[in-house]
């Protein structure tokens, strides 16, 4: 097939500025919701875009952890390509795209680290290998081999077996991006779909239809 023959028509739903609540991140849990009702496969992946000390973007798929009154969270090891760049230049983006339900999200904001706090309690929730796999990988650093993974996770069994309390690695935790922009995409037939965006003026939310 041609690939510019490849098309899709969205017929499933509609989206209308009387349709949302005047808070996105209430609009965007709705939406979830409906993403994990329908067993969306890994609803909670989003594209998250950050910016290096060039100014030249970099993305890649994150997995959304928590959603609070005023952003979303998500957690990584403090001295990958991302939380550098973050540590540069905090402004980021972020999209969800849930072709199922012919929806995306964009979101624009800032992102700090949340608190030791809290990066430890969903640290001590994590299955035990995931945990060891915090320690065995220097997130973002060259290897030889993925056997150079493999024997550190097989040393790590080993000092920490089934039911022994690992350490919080300090180099690993959380950041919440607080949103200025979100932007809800509805697919539509004849690509006239429908996109309601929410701007931060001060303390309150604007919000607009854009054209498609």
């Amino acid at each position: 097939m041609n690939i510019q023959d490849i098309r899709k028509e969205y017929t499933q739903h509609s989206l209308d500025e009387s349709d949302v609540v005047p808070n996105p991140v209430q609009q965007f849990k709705r939406w979830f919701d409906e993403a994990l009702n329908a067993e969306i496969l890994e609803a909670n992946a989003f594209n998250l875009t950050t910016v290096d000390e060039q100014g030249r973007p970099h993305s890649r798929i994150v997995l959304l952890k928590g959603i609070t009154e005023s952003g979303f969270e998500f957690f990584t090891n403090y001295h990958s390509h991302k939380a550098q760049n973050i540590q540069r230049h905090p402004w980021v983006s972020m999209t969800f795209f849930w072709p199922e339900l012919e929806r995306q999200i964009r979101i624009e904001g800032k992102a700090d680290r949340i608190s030791a706090e809290r990066s430890q309690e969903y640290f001590f929730s994590r299955p035990h290998q995931s945990q060891l796999g915090a320690w065995a990988s220097n997130q973002s650093e060259c290897i030889a081999s993925r056997e150079v993974l493999e024997n550190q996770l097989k040393e790590l069994n080993k000092k920490y077996p089934e039911g022994t309390k690992i350490p919080y690695p300090d180099h690993w935790g959380g950041y919440e991006i607080i949103p200025t922009m979100m932007e809800f995409w509805q697919g539509r037939a004849s690509r006239l779909h429908d996109r309601i965006r929410y701007t931060l003026d001060d303390l309150s939310w604007n919000i607009s239809r854009l054209s498609p």
